[in-house]
């Protein structure tokens, strides 16, 4: 809400799923009662691609296309995403033509959506000359420039929690010996996330740590095959078409970018012929398809196995693709940050032919012809990562998940995932395996864990020397996490989320409301609580003072503290404010209501001032009304929540009256 109602976003997405009935890109309580009415958004709504497409074709919410897309248009929706490809028919917006003919659609209502995205284009100077549009005065340059490669350092040093550390951290950086282990720590593409944008350059935790400590021995040693690149190509001897060598390459014109997911490849192709292999090809295209910008080659072929075992089957490229296997898929790529290696399991038994079809279009400028790879599944940890630790001071281990784990609508059947969702909380087998093995060698263990959701690493916490969480930390992300284990970073970055001790803590998923959910009204105890995380420095917090001890309802208030550096070495603080509600109907037991950041150091006091306004101090009751309600409080001020590890000072907040905020 505040980056509509604060922050003036100019536009916002609507999604795909359902709210009371109706789709969200069609949604009257979402985009007009909220978006439009109480939070007076002015800027245009986006949907998700696809979006509007199933509000007929997925939640049959009307009759026909041209009926939904109408409906989207009147209901809020301006911008429709259907393609990443370059349109060259009338299919992106032929629905709202339709809706038009038919008398679904007013043009007076095709002109509001126009107006809001012709506003925003004229704001962006896009009909002004170059020489008014500031935006033009940028060089590429810069994007990449010094300046913005320490941008994201100084983003990802900020950025890291420290969980654990019985004195083991900050290490030392030279006349050492250092195991690094895991299969994440050479790998680049998991410090990016999913949607993401493609750095020129990333930094891997094994590179860093061999910049930042160069005085020490580096011994690398993935550990396990789980998450790990390490293919070879499938021979192409096993690969046949009409029980004869070679494969069958067709090649379409590719209408948008949800081809794989659809009936685009069912259209006639441009070309068909037999070649000797994937992505080996012995002649120069066909003249119809050199000439189209935007083809996908479907190769199909035959693939009869060697060997019974369980298999990694998968492909590499540089764009969209997807390896299937007896229809159904194995891999599914929807883009690439470069050439990547993506795999997923097959049994595969000796002598059985398998209907193997790739479909790929490779990215704008890309060379990669693609490749089908595999590699036998052995998740045992592997000796050489036991042998590594027992050689050295102190063990790194790297590891966690990625995103080709966690994401959307993936064909993903890991144990403890489902199709891009978790079914667990737990650190993937493989790794917790690969843990407990290297652990066994008795050197300080030191965990890095990379992830975009909470993990519940029960074990490590009862077992590692240190636990830093690094997250998807982005370009520089090798970088930081390096310069933090190696003190130059003095960690001060906070959980955004609780991290339970398991699924087991939380409420069934298709339970909606907010009992037990969330640090705010969780009773149980968490395995770190949200707003979480320390420091190689030490600070007590002391002289908090309200701007009124009784506050009438809707007044701000202003809480002023000192926070002081009681140890030898300089840091940041992230100081957070708690508020502890009375028991009232639906009010949480505590909510964060703000926090700064301020770098303190040895021995200095500094003063910070908080000021809360209204919806600060305000929650939603139990029939969905936001208020402040009167009664006694209780206001924390420390570096984490109260009750925790964290140093923290309460005082007494009472409001007298009541006052009802828009929502």
């Amino acid at each position: 809400m505040a980056t509509v109602t604060e922050a003036r976003a100019a536009s916002v997405m609507c999604a795909y799923n359902s709210i009371n009935g109706q789709p969200a890109c069609a949604n009257e309580f979402l985009l007009q009662d909220q978006l439009r009415n109480k939070w007076k958004f002015q800027g245009y709504v986006v949907s998700d691609c696809d979006a509007v497409l199933n509000v007929f074709r997925d939640h049959h919410f009307t009759k026909t296309q041209p009926e939904a897309s109408a409906l989207a248009i009147q209901r809020g929706m301006d911008n429709e995403c259907i393609d990443f490809a370059k349109v060259k028919d009338d299919h992106d917006y032929r629905p709202y033509y339709e809706a038009y003919k038919q008398g679904f659609l007013k043009e007076s209502e095709i002109d509001i959506a126009l107006i809001r995205l012709f506003t925003a284009r004229m704001k962006l100077g896009m009909f002004d000359p170059p020489e008014m549009v500031p935006f033009t005065k940028i060089s590429e340059s810069l994007l990449d420039g010094p300046q913005n490669r320490t941008l994201a350092r100084n983003l990802a040093n900020e950025s890291m929690v420290l969980l654990k550390n019985d004195g083991v951290l900050p290490l030392k950086t030279s006349g050492v010996k250092i195991a690094v282990i895991g299969p994440l720590a050479d790998q680049t593409p998991v410090l990016l996330g999913n949607y993401n944008g493609i750095p020129t350059h990333s930094v891997s935790v094994l590179e860093g740590m061999r910049a930042e400590f160069r005085g020490a021995q580096i011994r690398f040693v993935p550990g396990t095959q789980f998450l790990s690149k390490e293919v070879s190509p499938v021979p192409a001897e096993l690969l046949t078409t009409d029980g004869k060598p070679g494969v069958r390459a067709s090649y379409y014109s590719m209408k948008n970018r949800f081809a794989f997911s659809s009936s685009a490849t069912k259209q006639s192709p441009l070309a068909t012929r037999t070649e000797p292999g994937i992505g080996v090809a012995t002649a120069a295209l066909p003249a119809e398809v050199a000439k189209s910008d935007s083809v996908i080659v479907s190769w199909e072929a035959t693939l009869t196995p060697q060997a019974t075992g369980e298999y990694n089957l998968g492909f590499k490229g540089d764009g969209f693709f997807r390896v299937s296997l007896d229809d159904k898929t194995v891999i599914l790529a929807y883009h690439t940050n470069g050439v990547e290696t993506k795999v997923g399991p097959a049994h595969l038994e000796q002598g059985k032919a398998y209907a193997l079809k790739i479909d790929y279009q490779r990215a704008e400028g890309a060379t990669e012809p693609g490749q089908l790879v595999w590699s036998k599944i052995d998740r045992r940890p592997s000796p050489a990562a036991l042998a590594a630790a027992k050689d050295v001071d102190v063990v790194v281990a790297v590891v966690g998940i990625t995103s080709e784990l966690e994401g959307e609508e993936m064909p993903v059947s890991e144990e403890g995932f489902k199709g891009g969702d978790r079914t667990s909380l737990d650190l993937p087998k493989p790794e917790q395996d690969l843990l407990e093995s290297v652990a066994a060698a008795g050197k300080p263990l030191v965990v890095v864990l990379m992830n975009g959701s909470a993990l519940s690493v029960n074990w490590v916490k009862e077992h590692a020397n240190a636990i830093l969480e690094a997250w998807y930390s982005g370009e520089e992300g090798g970088a930081a996490i390096a310069q933090t284990l190696a003190g130059v970073n003095n960690p001060a970055g906070r959980l955004p989320v609780t991290f339970y001790t398991g699924v087991e803590q939380l409420p069934a998923f298709e339970d909606y409301s907010m009992s037990n959910r969330t640090y705010r009204y969780f009773k149980g105890a968490p395995l770190y609580p949200f707003g979480y995380g320390l420091s190689y420095a030490k600070f007590e917090y002391s002289n908090v003072k309200l701007s009124a001890n009784n506050l009438r309802a809707g007044d701000p208030l202003n809480v002023d503290a000192d926070v002081k550096n009681t140890s030898a070495r300089d840091g940041d603080e992230v100081v957070e404010l708690y508020l502890t509600y009375p028991n009232l109907p639906g009010a949480p037991i505590r909510a964060l209501c703000g926090f700064t950041r301020v770098h303190v150091r040895p021995g200095e006091t500094k003063h910070v001032d908080v000021t809360l306004n209204p919806r600060d101090l305000s929650h939603v009751n139990e029939v969905g009304d936001r208020i402040i309600a009167p009664g006694s409080y209780k206001l924390s001020v420390g570096g984490g929540q109260p009750g925790t590890v964290a140093p923290v000072v309460e005082t007494n907040l009472t409001i007298t009256g009541e006052a009802h905020l828009p929502e």
